[in-house]
């Protein structure tokens, strides 16, 4: 029986890495979970994300993957270390291989990151940018408006643009060029951030590089999957089913299987 990736993520952001696990490597089955019911992550405490991340993955255990992918930035920062402790099989997060591709990519050596409140306050990014560039400048940016506007499918209106372009008016009179964007919710609206930024500015999406590290990893401990048939993917969520689902085949381009999971939501704050 194949091995699956078992992905997962606050929402419908991890689906950014999931189209490209998808497209990087084909022959591997992947098994999502997006915690919808629950999102967004960004405003709870750490604590909280951290044991939401080790309910996921207490739950995609039963599935017998061969690797654990946190595709959440807040949760990354705050519980990869506590979710690498409890499992014998490698874990991935998102923020060190986007701040390695950002560290390549920059000419002035000003970076901006942009996330929910809960990675931001991590000061996650910066450390990893400061260890593989000490004098590297990091401007970090909250832009808590971002998530709920993608877990509604609001890509592309004049709300999404007016949202976007006031979010990210503090970062338009630094010279920083190139952007992290330190949320795996934000490709989604990667079209207008790019508007309001400007072509000058490189955007770096933390699920581009983490599926080429997964790749990697894979690749080195010889575990990447030699199916000929293209596998089936499996897709669990804890929220509105109709909205995940719209949302990840639109994002996908594809019919998925999806199944509702029941889950405690606590309000935030």
């Amino acid at each position: 029986m194949q091995q699956p990736i078992a992905i997962l993520d606050s929402g419908v952001g991890g689906l950014t890495v999931v189209r490209e696990v998808m497209r990087q490597l084909p022959r591997e089955k992947i098994i999502y979970f997006g915690d919808t019911a629950r999102t967004p992550y960004g405003p709870r405490p750490a604590e909280e994300v951290t044991r939401f991340t080790r309910e996921i993955v207490d739950y995609l255990v039963q599935f017998r993957p061969k690797m654990i992918v946190i595709a959440c930035n807040t949760a990354t920062a705050v519980a990869l270390d506590d979710i690498r402790s409890r499992v014998a099989i490698p874990v991935v997060g998102v923020i060190h291989p986007g701040a390695r591709a950002a560290n390549g990519r920059t000419q002035t050596g000003i970076v901006g990151v942009i996330g929910t409140e809960g990675t931001i306050r991590s000061g996650a990014y910066e450390q990893a940018l400061k260890q593989l560039s000490p004098n590297i400048e990091v401007i970090s940016l909250a832009c808590p408006r971002f998530v709920p506007l993608v877990e509604q499918g609001n890509f592309r209106s004049q709300e999404t643009y007016e949202t976007v372009s006031a979010s990210l008016e503090p970062l338009r009179s630094r010279k920083l060029d190139t952007l992290i964007l330190g949320c795996t919710h934000y490709p989604f609206l990667v079209d207008t951030i790019s508007e309001v930024m400007g072509s000058s500015v490189n955007l770096i999406s933390s699920a581009d590089e983490t599926a080429r590290e997964i790749s990697t990893i894979l690749y080195d401990r010889n575990r990447l999957a030699r199916n000929d048939e293209l596998p089936v993917h499996q897709f669990f969520c804890s929220g509105d089913a109709r909205m995940f689902k719209t949302i990840a085949q639109q994002w996908l381009g594809e019919q998925i299987e999806l199944t509702p999971v029941v889950w405690q939501v606590p309000q935030i704050g």
